[in-house]
């Protein structure tokens, strides 16, 4: 991909001259006598001086510490990296100033209710009446409370709260399991936990009582139970009497808010890898690096303004629900929307951009495919006028549904695809207000991410699939996994690769103009003859077929060094796989390559996905080579297990068939 590469959006003088990232550039150029020519040039300073950029950071948005910093950065290496040592602060107290009076502070909606709002007054109360309750039940600065919540506004208020003493947050979807639940927690030692009496989805009300009472027994560490109502279909499977109703939580309205500072690199929640191939890790941030990250990517790659509503589809069960109450950081209204994305219609969330308006956009890149495929043309139903950007994540944004945005959506948003993770909770890569949107590709390397593509020797290569590697260390990863002596777990997730590089399984092909294409894991690669393929290569193919519903694609290899590569779909009702066989076949040759067409199609019911929504191609994999079940994955960790079952039943017979004959 060069700059001839089809620009489907471009942004103009005013919209660049506007941007956030342009007022950090003027900044550098009075305050440190710099100026750049390009975005590029940009990101190369960014990345050449990394204690230079992250404290120019720290002075351009006038980071709050109660005690100076000693050293930007006292080790680069990785990990192990030590930010702004001697520094002490809080990431609630960062939030509240941008309490404006009278305003919103945030917005909710859900299936059941009407859209509603919150004042920064009535925040402000109920997350200073919660840390009083806090307080008052031993819960201090080093102490870890959990929940198990929706996206609610309670959610956001019990976070606040807990950050706001120095105490450590972490938190499951109530659609999580108990041993799922219970497989996070349990590393942790929650002292307290907040947790909904159920949850409703796609206009089904599910009670989560009893599960509740299931995760207090599994984890002793509990010591108290809030419940909040979140649905009214309550049973008495859960010992009441002994839960504390959160009305009582705010009924404290005599005390002010008041922050804890904490150390710089103290922990301010822990989030969880999906947990398929064996126990979650416990991923731990600290305060700061969060903070600065956050910060850093909310207003130069989202380009977040004050007052303006910022929206993004997630459960708490996603890291993207973390990143959703950034948007507080820059003076944003975070719009919270707790339910399906399609009850009623996919049209739903598209209704609410307008009723608001939205002004950024946020979801999943299934999310928009999936509107795609149903043929919707948002722009035309509703007034989207308002909508700035558009932000897509979790998996690789087809370079059709790139198109179908800008066709059915508006010509004039702004499509910020990313990527990054529940190991940074922020994005390496992402949107850029002053760089075109080419089809297909996200816009730019993130600032102060030294992100590179390897080749299989260990050297960066541009215009060609290698391997991600970020070379120099980023505030936001973890300060360490918990409970894992020695670094062990941590090592061995991103360094065991490449030395004191961190290697995070994805491929990448970064081209000269600056864009790049995420090609799907590493680990879940198809090597076919020796050549590289990335999955998400053929999901673009696949997408565009009418009759497909979903896929999933693995390359296994055989024991005398041949492969097979099968393709496993769901199609719609009423489509038969032989007459939509030829289809794939054809498609995958004219628009790939010989190469991208899989030796068998297999009809599904389901394709196995994880909590957080991503495909389990490489437990498939793993399970389709024969591996031990229990090894390759954890049925708690699946978000529909009957697919993954299917998987598990079907192996033994697909390793006699296929591994022995090629063909279709």
């Amino acid at each position: 991909m060069t700059t001839s590469q089809q620009i489907l959006w471009a942004p103009d003088a005013s919209f660049i001259e506007q941007s956030n990232l342009k007022s950090f550039e003027k900044w550098l150029n009075t305050h440190k006598g710099l100026s750049f020519d390009n975005y590029q040039h940009l990101w190369k300073w960014s990345v050449d001086n990394i204690e230079l950029f992250w404290e120019c950071l720290w002075q351009y948005f006038n980071i709050k510490s109660h005690t100076k910093y000693t050293s930007v950065l006292s080790s680069s290496k990785m990990p192990g990296s030590r930010w702004f040592e001697g520094a002490t602060l809080n990431y609630a107290e960062h939030i509240f100033r941008n309490k404006k009076e009278g305003e919103t502070a945030l917005h909710f909606k859900n299936e059941s209710n009407s859209l509603t709002s919150i004042k920064w007054e009535e925040l402000e109360q109920k997350v200073c009446s919660v840390q009083q309750f806090l307080l008052k039940n031993g819960i201090s600065k080093g102490d870890c409370v959990a929940g198990y919540l929706s996206n609610i506004p309670e959610t956001i208020i019990a976070f606040l709260a807990v950050n706001s003493i120095g105490a450590t947050w972490t938190c499951c979807s109530p659609d999580f399991g108990v041993n799922t639940v219970i497989d996070r927690f349990e590393q942790v030692k929650p002292k307290l936990l907040f947790a909904v009496n159920g949850y409703q989805y796609n206009g089904k009300q599910n009670d989560r009582t009893a599960e509740i009472n299931q995760i207090q027994q599994g984890i002793g560490s509990i010591i108290k139970v809030v419940l909040i109502k979140n649905t009214n279909d309550q049973k008495d499977t859960f010992p009441l009497n002994e839960a504390i109703p959160w009305d009582e939580t705010i009924s404290d309205k005599t005390s002010d808010l008041e922050f804890t500072p904490v150390e710089f690199n103290h922990p301010i929640w822990v989030l969880y890898s999906s947990g398929t191939t064996g126990k979650p890790k416990a991923i731990t941030h600290s305060h700061g690096g969060v903070l600065l990250e956050h910060l850093k990517y909310m207003h130069f790659h989202n380009d977040v303004k004050p007052g303006e509503n910022f929206f993004w589809f997630t459960t708490t069960g996603w890291m993207m629900w973390n990143f959703l109450q950034t948007s507080m950081l820059a003076g944003a209204v975070p719009v919270l929307y707790d339910g399906s994305p399609a009850y009623h219609s996919l049209n739903s969330l598209w209704q609410l951009a307008e009723e608001l308006p939205i002004h950024h956009f946020g979801t999943s890149a299934p999310y928009l495919t999936a509107c795609m495929k149903r043929e919707l043309s948002p722009g035309k139903k509703y007034d989207l006028s308002s909508l700035r950007s558009i932000g897509s994540t979790g998996a690789p944004l087809p370079p059709e549904t790139f198109e179908w945005v800008y066709q059915h959506v508006s010509q004039n948003v702004w499509l910020c695809s990313m990527s990054g993770g529940t190991d940074v909770c922020t994005a390496f890569v992402g949107g850029c207000p002053t760089e075109p949107v080419y089809k297909g590709a996200i816009q730019c390397r993130a600032l102060g991410c030294a992100l590179y593509a390897y080749d299989e020797n260990g050297n960066a290569i541009t215009n060609s699939l290698g391997e991600m590697v970020i070379e120099k260390p980023m505030p936001s990863m973890p300060i360490y996994f918990w409970n894992d002596p020695n670094n062990a777990r941590y090592k061995s997730s991103y360094f065991e690769k490449f030395e004191n590089k961190w290697c995070h399984g994805d491929w990448i092909n970064i081209y000269d103009n600056g864009s790049l294409m995420i090609q799907g894991r590493s680990d879940a690669t198809l090597n076919r003859k020796g050549i590289r393929i990335g999955t998400a290569e053929i999901y673009a193919v696949l997408d565009k077929i009418p009759g497909i519903l979903d896929s999933l694609i693995v390359d296994i290899e055989k024991e005398n060094g041949d492969d097979i590569m099968p393709l496993f779909v769901v199609l719609e009702k009423g489509i038969k796989l032989k007459d939509i066989k030829k289809t794939i076949i054809e498609s995958l040759k004219k628009e790939c390559s010989p190469r991208h067409v899989p030796d068998r199609i297999i009809q599904v019911k389901g394709i196995p996905y994880t909590l957080s929504g991503k495909k389990m191609e490489i437990p498939v994999k793993k399970t389709l080579m024969g591996m031990d079940i229990s090894k390759s994955v954890n049925p708690d960790a699946v978000r529909n297990p009957e697919a993954m079952t299917f998987f598990i039943n079907y192996s033994t017979g697909f390793r006699k068939r296929f591994f022995k004959t090629h063909g279709n």
